[in-house]
């Protein structure tokens, strides 16, 4: 029987996904696991994989195309299979210089399934720039694109809008806006004592194969134990309700070339320090090389931002939605502080969390933090 190829979802917010270029052709055989094309998400472009062996047949989105989630892009024909009289249809890939083209697909915006919200004036200001208003994230009532939006794209010096802004960048944009917009923010903010945390990277990174232990691995696996111990936290919003998840899973924002991306520690509860640091390296060189899967960003239940590296003292952080919240690190630094009643130089370190509002309320969240500067303080237990 024919394998579906099917345009998959790799956040539960995503609704589409676009083919970015199809790896193989038309009528070409491919193995199991063997990549097949790339595609566009609201989080990243990744590689997907053929999900069984096969002729490569019937594929029904172009490159460039728009595809809204669980829609079968392409089928798998194993020997002596053929494709269904009703999808024997030549491909669009194959014909696209020799038909029609199809109206572009519209994203429709909030409150609209039909087309992207946006004021006349903006839809004028677009058609004369040449500029897609369903790729934009409008700051009108209910998303509307208005014409300040459009006015603010850059352009080529000639009036039309400039296609440099890289695709990673601009879906990262619409997100941290929608984000920013239908989540209510309350931020908490501590400052911790890290002697430990550093005595404990120290000694980390003293191990024979250990050499690249990093703060935020040793935080990975805190964070971790502060979830498991307040479940509130480590949940979705979804279905308009907080969904407590059944696993830990820790997002790491990671700064590419053409943007930000964050692939996700798995089961970060049930990892050594030794796995976390390897599965971390892992997800970092691939973010960094183009080579992401869909498993590496899909399911993250918490993310960590952490600009320490950069120098930055503190700051706050939007919620990854549907994420309940989202830790933001600055740097280790000594400072002047009392202990027992006397001045003494400490490493100190500044966290910030922000919540949704929806899901966590002030109490909670302040007793989170507590949890996470209780172990950041004193991590015995779980040093591993």
């Amino acid at each position: 029987m024919p394998s579906d190829v099917i345009m998959p979802a790799l956040g539960m917010a995503q609704e589409t996904g676009k083919v970015l270029r199809w790896l193989k052709a038309e009528g070409d055989a491919v193995v199991k696991g063997e990549p097949l094309l790339e595609i566009e998400t609201d989080k990243v472009t990744v590689e997907i994989e053929a999900p069984a062996d096969g002729r490569l047949a019937g594929i029904s989105a172009a490159e460039g195309d728009d595809v809204p989630v669980g829609e079968t892009i392409a089928v798998l024909l194993a020997a002596g299979e053929s494709l269904p009289e009703a999808t024997t249809a030549v491909s669009p890939v194959a014909v696209a210089t020799a038909v029609t083209p199809a109206p572009p697909t519209v994203i429709p915006a909030r409150g609209d399934g039909r087309r992207a919200l946006a004021s006349p004036k903006a839809r004028r200001i677009a058609a004369e720039r040449g500029i897609d208003l369903s790729a934009l994230a409008g700051s009108g009532p209910r998303g509307a694109v208005i014409a300040a939006d459009v006015e603010a794209l850059p352009t080529d010096g000639r009036g039309r809008a400039r296609s440099d802004v890289p695709a990673v960048w601009r879906l990262m944009a619409e997100r941290t806006t929608e984000s920013w917009r239908s989540v209510p923010h309350f931020y908490v903010r501590r400052e911790v004592d890290a002697s430990r945390l550093v005595s404990w990277r120290a000694s980390a990174r003293a191990r024979p194969g250990q050499e690249r232990v990093s703060y935020t691995d040793l935080l990975v696996k805190l964070v971790a134990e502060a979830l498991r111990r307040h479940p509130r936290v480590n949940s979705t919003w979804r279905d308009g309700a907080g969904v407590p998840e059944a696993q830990v899973n820790v997002g790491i924002a990671v700064a590419v070339d053409d943007g930000l991306v964050v692939p996700v520690v798995h089961d970060a509860d049930l990892l050594s320090l030794a796995e976390t640091v390897a599965r971390r390296l892992e997800l970092v060189d691939a973010a960094r090389e183009g080579r992401l899967r869909p498993a590496d960003v899909t399911g993250a239940t918490f993310t960590i931002s952490n600009l320490g590296m950069y120098g930055v003292d503190s700051f706050d952080a939007i919620v990854n939605a549907p994420q309940a919240a989202i830790l933001a690190v600055g740097r280790i630094a000594d400072r002047i502080v009392p202990v027992d009643g006397q001045p003494a130089v400490r490493p100190v370190l500044h966290l910030s969390l922000s919540f949704d509002h929806r899901i966590v309320d002030g109490a909670r969240g302040a007793e989170f933090l507590d949890t996470l500067a209780s172990l950041v303080e004193e991590p015995a237990g779980v040093v591993g």
